[in-house]
Protein backbone atom coordinates (compact mmCIF):
# COMPACT_ATOMS: atom_id res chain seq x y z
CA UNK A 1 0.00 0.00 0.00
CA UNK A 2 2.92 2.33 0.68
CA UNK A 3 4.26 1.94 -2.86
CA UNK A 4 0.85 2.76 -4.31
CA UNK A 5 0.56 5.86 -2.13
CA UNK A 6 4.07 6.94 -3.17
CA UNK A 7 3.24 6.50 -6.86
CA UNK A 8 0.01 8.49 -6.52
CA UNK A 9 1.89 11.30 -4.77
CA UNK A 10 4.46 11.42 -7.57
CA UNK A 11 1.74 11.57 -10.23
CA UNK A 12 -0.04 14.38 -8.38
CA UNK A 13 3.21 16.33 -8.20
CA UNK A 14 3.82 15.85 -11.95
CA UNK A 15 0.26 17.00 -12.66
CA UNK A 16 0.76 20.16 -10.62
CA UNK A 17 4.03 20.88 -12.43
CA UNK A 18 2.36 20.41 -15.82
CA UNK A 19 -0.52 22.69 -14.81
CA UNK A 20 1.94 25.46 -13.88
CA UNK A 21 4.08 24.92 -16.97
CA UNK A 22 1.25 25.26 -19.48
CA UNK A 23 -0.58 28.09 -17.74
CA UNK A 24 -1.87 30.47 -20.43
CA UNK A 25 -0.83 33.49 -18.36
CA UNK A 26 2.82 32.50 -18.81
CA UNK A 27 2.46 32.30 -22.59
CA UNK A 28 0.49 35.55 -22.96
CA UNK A 29 2.72 37.45 -20.53
CA UNK A 30 5.90 36.23 -22.18
CA UNK A 31 4.73 37.13 -25.67
CA UNK A 32 3.57 40.59 -24.61
CA UNK A 33 6.90 41.27 -22.88
CA UNK A 34 8.93 40.14 -25.92
CA UNK A 35 6.82 42.12 -28.40
CA UNK A 36 6.69 45.07 -26.02
CA UNK A 37 10.49 45.23 -25.91
CA UNK A 38 10.69 45.07 -29.71
CA UNK A 39 8.06 47.78 -30.26
CA UNK A 40 9.52 50.00 -27.53
CA UNK A 41 12.97 49.80 -29.10
CA UNK A 42 11.44 50.67 -32.47
CA UNK A 43 9.65 53.62 -30.88
CA UNK A 44 12.61 55.16 -29.09
CA UNK A 45 14.00 56.86 -32.20
CA UNK A 46 11.24 57.11 -34.83
CA UNK A 47 11.81 58.57 -38.27
CA UNK A 48 10.19 61.82 -39.33
CA UNK A 49 7.90 59.92 -41.72
CA UNK A 50 6.66 57.70 -38.88
CA UNK A 51 5.95 60.72 -36.68
CA UNK A 52 4.12 62.44 -39.51
CA UNK A 53 1.93 59.35 -40.06
CA UNK A 54 1.07 59.28 -36.35
CA UNK A 55 0.43 63.04 -36.22
CA UNK A 56 3.42 63.68 -33.97
CA UNK A 57 2.62 60.98 -31.41
CA UNK A 58 5.31 58.45 -30.52
CA UNK A 59 2.79 55.65 -31.01
CA UNK A 60 5.33 52.81 -31.12
CA UNK A 61 6.87 53.93 -27.86
CA UNK A 62 3.53 54.21 -26.05
CA UNK A 63 2.22 50.96 -27.49
CA UNK A 64 5.43 49.14 -26.57
CA UNK A 65 5.31 50.44 -23.01
CA UNK A 66 1.66 49.41 -22.71
CA UNK A 67 2.50 45.94 -24.01
CA UNK A 68 5.35 45.66 -21.51
CA UNK A 69 3.03 46.69 -18.67
CA UNK A 70 0.38 44.17 -19.72
CA UNK A 71 2.94 41.37 -20.07
CA UNK A 72 4.40 42.12 -16.66
CA UNK A 73 0.89 42.18 -15.20
CA UNK A 74 0.25 38.65 -16.48
CA UNK A 75 3.60 37.37 -15.19
CA UNK A 76 3.10 38.97 -11.76
CA UNK A 77 -0.41 37.56 -11.62
CA UNK A 78 1.03 34.12 -12.38
CA UNK A 79 3.60 34.52 -9.61
CA UNK A 80 1.09 35.73 -7.01
CA UNK A 81 -1.65 33.19 -7.82
CA UNK A 82 -0.06 30.04 -9.28
CA UNK A 83 -2.24 27.46 -10.97
CA UNK A 84 -3.47 24.59 -8.85
CA UNK A 85 -3.74 21.06 -10.15
CA UNK A 86 -7.31 19.76 -10.25
CA UNK A 87 -8.22 18.01 -7.01
CA UNK A 88 -10.34 15.28 -8.59
CA UNK A 89 -10.63 13.76 -12.03
CA UNK A 90 -13.72 14.24 -14.18
CA UNK A 91 -16.93 12.77 -12.90
CA UNK A 92 -18.13 9.66 -14.77
CA UNK A 93 -21.20 10.26 -16.92
CA UNK A 94 -24.36 8.34 -16.08
CA UNK A 95 -26.07 6.90 -19.07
Amino acid sequence: MSDLHKEVSELEQKSATAARLFDIRRIIGGLFVVYGVIVTIAGINPSDADLKKAQGVHINLWTGLAMLALGLFFLIWLKLRPAQAPADGPEPADG
